[in-house]
């Protein structure tokens, strides 16, 4: 089980590693294009975990409503919403992507 669990961590890793500067994606659209569609919760493990991949750009995925649900897991509150910014995408009360359509990108559609 651990085998697989890690193989598809790594496979998050290498999707998560596509993500253009700018840009970001959500748990499920990484799920959809792995072929499991209901693994957004599991996606969520494998960025928690990215903390030990530092080649990750890991404040690129957030909720399907362009929430930051996972900055807690940044060294400061405040880390990932910076991190955005400083790539241009804007972010409202520190917590939600402004113009999420505009900047979401899908793996399934981009990775044709």
């Amino acid at each position: 089980m651990k085998k697989d669990h890690d193989s598809f961590f790594s496979s998050v890793y290498q999707v998560v590693e596509l993500i253009p500067y700018g840009r970001v994606t959500s748990y499920g659209a990484i799920g959809n294009y792995l072929g499991m569609k209901s693994s957004a919760r599991m996606v969520g493990w494998a960025m928690h975990a990215a903390h030990a991949h530092l080649h990750v750009p890991a404040h690129r995925v957030v909720n399907s409503q362009g929430l930051l649900t996972g900055k807690h897991h940044f060294s400061t509150p405040t880390e990932m919403a910076e991190r955005l910014e400083k790539e241009g995408v804007k972010i409202k009360d520190g917590i939600k992507i402004m113009n999420f359509n505009t900047v979401f990108w899908d793996p399934a559609k981009e990775l044709l």
